[in-house]
Formats: structure tokens, sequence, C-alpha cells
């Protein structure tokens, strides 16, 4: 079993009411579906296999907002933990709860 990460990120446009809606319910179906927040529009979700991507990117495109644009990456969960977070060292890392998960920032 290869364990994944699919990352959702999202321009969404918000200038009139019904585009704040359709916004708001993009982002409650991912919150709903299992994602957690990374940053402003950028969502992530453990995969566990090929499938469970395939299936989820089914979910996302049956969900999918009439305007703006959604990008769709699947990674390792070694590519993913390979990241850098990098911060301003001026700033304080705000502390998040990732569960089980460990992010290093330098």
């Amino acid at each position: 079993m290869r364990v994944m990460r699919m990352l959702v990120l999202f321009d969404l446009p918000t200038g009139s009411k019904a585009e704040r809606k359709s916004y708001a319910l993009f982002r409650k179906f991912l919150i709903k579906d299992g994602y957690t927040m990374e940053q402003y529009s950028v969502y992530s979700r453990v995969l566990l296999s090929r499938e469970s991507a395939e299936t989820h990117m089914l979910r996302i495109k049956a969900n999918l907002p009439a305007a703006g644009a959604v990008t769709v990456l699947v990674l390792t969960e070694k590519q993913f933990e390979n990241r850098a977070v990098l911060l301003h060292t001026a700033q304080k890392p705000k502390s998040v709860d990732t569960g089980s998960q460990l992010t290093l920032t330098f």
C-alpha cells in the first residue's frame, strides 16, 4: 500500500453573492470529504491508493464550481513530507494541530 496525498488548489471568483455561495459550497465539500486546509485555497487529503485518488478526483469534478480554476496534484507521502515551508524569521509560525503528522519549518 502506497500512501499518497491529494492537494487541491483553487482560485474562485467571489465578486457576486452567487459566486461567494459557490465558493463556500466548494470549500464545505472539501472539508466534509476529509480535506484539511494547508493555506487559504489550498487543501490536502491523505489517500491510501491510486484507485482512491481516481475516486476523489471524480468527486471533485462532480462538485466543481461554475467559475474559477481548480488544480489537483497527487503526490506520494514522501514527496509531500519533503516540501519546504518557508517563513520570514520575524514571523512566528501558527501552531496548527496536524494530527499525527509533523511539519518542520526552517
